[in-house]
């Protein structure tokens, strides 16, 4: 499994790393500034895992591949910005795909130390979420897993079908997958029906608020 967890974790950061690139561009900041939003875009969901699991050094520490993967995919999103900008809705596809990626990699690393199969979901979850969280309040947005998009959501449905196929003795190259496709297909068509979560709020409250 682990050679399956090291692929899907480099594929997961460059595609958060490519995300940041493209948030922090759209806020005209400088190179360094881009280059830390990359960073804590593709690690914060990670690192957040190791430290509630108690592993230290964080995985990022220990190999400096992912230190590498994120400077040069940093330099070739700056390079080829404008290009990224000329696809349309980018930072939600790099976005989605890292969060599918992330959502396997931290429900695996749950599954590997033997932690209750809801726990390995949560960690999905966290390692999936809390990149793109810190990304956006370092970038002054509301983060999106707090807005009424399914996000979570699609992190956490993924997540639960990687633990049932693995239950069921699914191999791991097809259940990441299949899990990995879940997210994607859940998030999508999320987007493009409007699909939302059920609001607490009234219309007049939420009238009020805009």
């Amino acid at each position: 499994m682990e050679p399956v967890v090291s692929i899907i974790d480099i594929l997961g950061t460059v595609a958060f790393a490519i995300s940041g690139v493209i948030t922090a561009t759209k806020k005209r900041m400088d190179l360094f500034g881009i280059l830390i939003i990359a960073t804590v875009t593709s690690v914060g969901g990670g690192t957040l895992r190791d430290l509630l699991i108690g592993k230290s050094p964080v995985s990022w520490l220990l190999n400096t591949t992912f230190v590498y993967t994120i400077l040069v995919t940093t330099i070739v999103g700056v390079i080829f910005r404008k290009q990224l900008h000329y696809v349309r809705k980018s930072l939600f596809l790099f976005d989605t795909i890292g969060i599918a990626l992330y959502t396997i990699t931290g429900t695996q690393m749950g599954i590997l130390i033997d932690l209750h199969p809801a726990i390995c979901v949560a960690l999905g979850t966290i390692t999936a979420c809390f990149g793109g969280v810190i990304r956006d309040i370092l970038c002054n947005e509301i983060p999106v897993i707090f807005r009424k998009e399914i996000y979570a959501s699609a992190c956490i449905l993924g997540g639960s079908v990687y633990i049932g196929l693995i239950h069921l003795g699914a191999t791991p190259g097809v259940t990441a997958i299949i899990a990995g496709a879940t997210v994607i297909l859940v998030r999508t068509l999320a987007v493009v029906y409007e699909l939302q979560l059920p609001s607490i709020y009234t219309k007049a409250e939420r009238e009020q608020n805009d």
